[in-house]
């Protein structure tokens, strides 16, 4: 098996933007009356588009159609003044992309972050060269795990999903890897390590445990 593109989940595999989701949530939901959640709570909220992040932190009794919009404007607003104020790149990620671009492979980002959030934390957090494709949620492209926003971008390099890794840090993106046919990689460093190691556990793909590993293992299928 030849490794020819690698793609990146964004939140909680290349970037650690915990806390800027938890103060750009936290804030919307105060302003529409509700509570707030600690912290650890996001890693649970998020994964799955910020409609999904906005229904899960809203309470459970005021989750009306309009209450939930306003929720997501407020949100949508704060989060592109602040999305940078507390994110960085998990330890060692930034070395891990520029060795893998000398491979060389392709290289993309798939997000279910807006595509407007999803390029402005990857334009400001590395260097523009360094990835081939970057991709967020949008209009008419259903969000991971669907795998049509992975088969777009593996039409536009030309590689086939065999030929692919997919690296993420929960489920919805082990399921994201399965039905698109890409090799799943697991990282442990992200939101739901637990996840990842139900991975390691039933054999699905690999799973590693620092961003060096995954210089190796995509080496071992050059």
């Amino acid at each position: 098996m030849k490794i020819k593109a690698v793609l990146f989940d964004l939140d909680g595999t290349l970037l650690n933007t915990l806390d800027d989701i938890a103060d750009s949530a936290n804030y919307a939901l105060s302003a529409a009356g509700c509570p707030p959640h600690p912290v650890s709570a996001y890693r649970y909220f998020v994964g799955q588009g910020v409609d999904n992040l906005v229904k899960r932190a809203a309470p459970e009794a005021g989750r009306t159609p309009e209450r939930l919009a306003a929720i997501k404007k407020i949100y949508l607003e704060r989060y592109s003044k602040h999305s940078m104020d507390k994110t960085r790149p998990y330890c060692g990620v930034p070395a891990m992309v520029g060795e893998l671009k000398k491979i060389p492979v392709k290289l993309a980002v798939i997000s279910n972050k807006p595509e407007r959030d999803t390029k402005a934390t990857i334009t400001i957090t590395f260097s523009p060269e360094l990835f081939d494709l970057v991709t967020g949620g949008r209009d008419g492209v259903p969000l991971k795990p669907n795998p049509a926003a992975v088969y777009d971008i593996l039409d536009e390099f030309g590689v086939s999903p065999a030929e692919t890794m997919f690296i993420g840090d929960t489920a919805v993106d082990m399921e994201t890897a399965g039905n698109a046919g890409c090799v799943f990689v697991g990282v442990t460093w992200g939101f739901r390590p637990e996840e990842i190691s139900a991975a390691r556990d039933g054999g699905a793909g690999f799973v590693i445990d620092s961003p060096s590993e995954l210089i190796d293992l995509v080496r071992l299928h050059e």
